[in-house]
């Protein structure tokens, strides 16, 4: 194996008792040595291959805790939404795509917010139907929890006047009983069960370059079956870059474990994670799991996804074949409902337990999530993105919002990541948010709600550490010291060193997995 020897640079090992190393040897995907130039020389000897970094600050590897890679690859080449203004930006945006488009090709893509419309109401058929008349469209909401469809593609699903709304699902109808072409939830799985077109391991092995240049070597991917499959043969051609930790879709757990799937089998370039259940829906949908109502639709409490009985049942058979739980929960109802089913079910010793997103929570819940062990996995730019539509609709009511400090201080274990192609993937981003609570722009000047801010050693290690800890990974990643993986960053802006504001402006110079440079600026 080579031995390499990364030279001229500020590490930080994420380890607050250590200061800022010069150099780090690793013997092929291993760290032998840490610390000065001198002393990292003089463990590996004279033929060692010297790596300069340029006086790089180099922190450890950044590890997302939550990212739908299969959909973020699917949808680097669909059309993007995020951006419109307005329903008339949209529909203009969805034209120009659609002309490019084959005869009789779906359309998909999507991410549309019409919270941020000019006129914040949810679109309909007819005026999907009115650029993409002659093709299915099917586009998802920005949080994933809504798909907009046309009368063509309703059709095709058999969606119709006459079709009852599923367990966990709504479909929003007109005064007339007919479908308005806005499906919630589970009403939306036909639609999304279409959206796999192109060939996915070509499009996860182009966007692993996405990933490595911006700091990320590992991943819990949340996707499919079908992402598992693509990465298991990019993992046996040797084109594996990264490192995953692949869920476990809640659809596919009885065969998973007739198959005998383990959560953290497999080696240190691909293990099976957790498997993924759901509470409820999201907030901009509606559709999250409250106590109180929405203000302005307060006989709206949102959606138990999964009956709480039926929560039980899959937490106890996962966690008695050996298969950790992720459990989405956004509203506090819900959050409530996975800590009650977590602690019913029992929790065995060796498998760590997260609830996904954990955005509203009553502090009474935090304890218990302390006290259970329950990791919260947290994606710090949602809070910056919802902070307004919190304002709007959940005005009033006693909850801890995007509690990082309050969770943290309780003991509960952080661990952060992107929920892409929810948000952008770059953690830096996530770093600034968790660390000022403002948006780029810097509003609202001091942060929102800013006594839950972080420091930037307790960001960057809920974005290291703490997502390998979720994983059960904490002794091979999350630190740059020896004996764990040689996966580290090299950045032109040291984030112990900088303005708060400079972090969400960072570049990655080199990123660095298993002790080889996987990616570069500057080749």
């Amino acid at each position: 194996m080579t031995i390499r020897v990364f030279r001229n640079a500020r590490i930080h090992t994420g380890d607050p008792a250590r200061p800022p190393a010069e150099a780090l040897a690793a013997d092929g995907e291993e760290i032998i040595a840490v610390g000065t130039e001198a002393e990292v020389r003089a463990a590996t000897g004279a033929g060692a291959e010297l790596v300069d970094l340029d006086g790089a600050a180099v922190i450890p590897g950044l590890y997302d805790a939550h990212i739908h890679t299969a959909n973020y690859a699917r949808e680097r080449s669909q059309v993007d939404l995020r951006h419109a203004r307005s329903l008339e930006e949209a529909l203009a945006a969805i034209a120009a795509h659609a002309a490019r488009l084959s005869p009789g090709a779906w359309l998909f893509g999507g991410r549309w917010n019409s919270n941020q419309w000019e006129r914040p109401v949810q679109p309909d058929r007819h005026a999907l139907d009115s650029v993409c008349p002659d093709r299915p469209a099917a586009l998802p909401s920005v949080d994933g929890h809504t798909v907009w469809a046309n009368s063509l593609a309703l059709r095709m699903v058999g969606v119709d006047s006459a079709t009852p709304d599923p367990v966990g699902g709504q479909i929003v109808r007109d005064e007339h009983g007919e479908p308005t072409g806005i499906l919630r939830e589970s009403a939306s799985y036909p639609l999304r069960d279409l959206m796999t077109a192109g060939d996915l391991v070509d499009e996860l092995r182009a966007a692993q370059e996405d990933l490595l240049a911006l700091g990320l070597t590992s991943v819990h991917d949340i996707d499919g079956e079908d992402c598992r499959a693509a990465y298991l043969r990019l993992h046996d051609a040797g084109e594996l870059k990264l490192r995953v930790h692949k869920a476990i879709p809640a659809e596919h757990l009885e065969a998973a474990v007739e198959e005998g799937r383990r959560t953290g089998e497999g080696d240190d370039w691909f293990r099976t994670g957790p498997v993924k259940l759901f509470s409820d829906g999201a907030l901009g949908s509606h559709t999250c799991h409250m106590i109180e109502g929405f203000a302005g639709d307060e006989g709206n409490h949102g959606i138990a996804v999964t009956p709480y009985d039926e929560l039980v049942k899959l937490i106890r058979t996962a966690a008695g074949a050996g298969i950790a739980v992720a459990t989405h929960a956004i509203g506090d109802r819900a959050n409530r409902l996975v800590v009650d089913a977590y602690e019913e079910a029992g929790l065995p010793p060796g498998l760590r337990f997260r609830i996904e997103h954990a955005q509203h929570v009553r502090r009474e819940d935090i304890t218990r999530m302390a006290r259970l062990g329950v990791v919260a996995s947290m994606q710090p730019v949602h809070c910056t993105s919802d902070m307004d539509l919190v304002a709007a609709l959940l005005a009033g009511q006693d909850l801890a919002s995007y509690a990082w400090r309050t969770m943290l201080n309780a003991g509960v274990p952080l661990a952060f990541g992107s929920d892409a192609p929810v948000e952008h993937p770059n953690p830096f981003a996530a770093l600034h948010a968790a660390v000022t609570r403002t948006r780029p722009d810097g509003t609202p000047p001091g942060g929102w709600q800013p006594e839950q801010r972080l420091s930037v050693g307790e960001a960057l290690r809920a974005h290291t550490l703490g997502a390998a800890y979720a994983a059960g990974e904490e002794s091979r990643k999350g630190l740059l010291t020896p004996g764990r993986l040689a996966d580290l960053v090299a950045v032109d802006t040291d984030p112990f060193a900088s303005d708060l504001d400079a972090i969400a402006r960072t570049k990655v110079l080199a990123t660095v997995v298993g002790g080889e440079i996987r990616w570069q600026r500057f080749p």
